[in-house]
């Protein structure tokens, strides 16, 4: 039996949502699945991964082959580094703290890049909402000199129009 870590989809239409799940690599992609490792949704910016890291590591060192896409995720989270250095530890290459060493560094590094970004896709969201409170004030300031322009404009003509025409009580 072939067991495949993949997609298993869900959500609303056009908002998908996908729960990762180890299942037989012949059942249908929304069907029966051995076991759900977590989730991920990609409607979020950056894409929101939960993974139950121990259930997924447990099942790529059984044999279980990921998706690509999956793949991509478990690279990202670290999944295969962990794997990878686990592997060495077994053959004797390096020990296991120094895999710890590894992973952790490399983990902390990871963790720093994913925040930069959250932290520049909020500054430059900051950034766009302050132009376009400025543009507001701009277009609202046009239109108040055009409206003084324009009560100005009036009332001189009411002031001559007042001026040009004689009383006539004395009539």
């Amino acid at each position: 039996m072939a067991v495949k870590i993949r997609l298993a989809r869900r959500g609303k239409k056009k908002y998908a949502m996908y729960d990762v799940v180890v299942a037989d690599s012949r059942a249908p992609r929304d069907g029966k699945f051995i076991e759900k490792i977590g989730t991920y949704n990609p409607n979020t910016n950056p894409a929101t991964i939960k993974l139950d890291e121990e259930k997924a590591l447990k099942w790529v060192m059984r044999g279980a082959i990921p998706t690509d896409t999956v793949r991509a995720m478990l690279s990202y989270r670290g999944i295969l580094l962990k794997k990878h250095l686990q592997v060495g530890v077994l053959k004797g290459a390096i020990t296991q703290e120094q895999a710890d060493a590894k992973f952790a560094a490399w983990l902390e590094a990871k963790n720093a890049k994913i925040q930069s970004k959250i932290d520049r896709l909020a500054r430059e969201k900051a950034e766009a909402q302050k132009a376009r409170l400025e543009a507001e004030a701009k277009v609202k300031e046009e239109r108040a000199k055009a409206l003084a322009e324009k009560q100005k404009a009036q009332e001189e003509a009411n002031s001559e129009n007042s001026a040009s025409e004689p009383t006539n009580a004395s009539e």
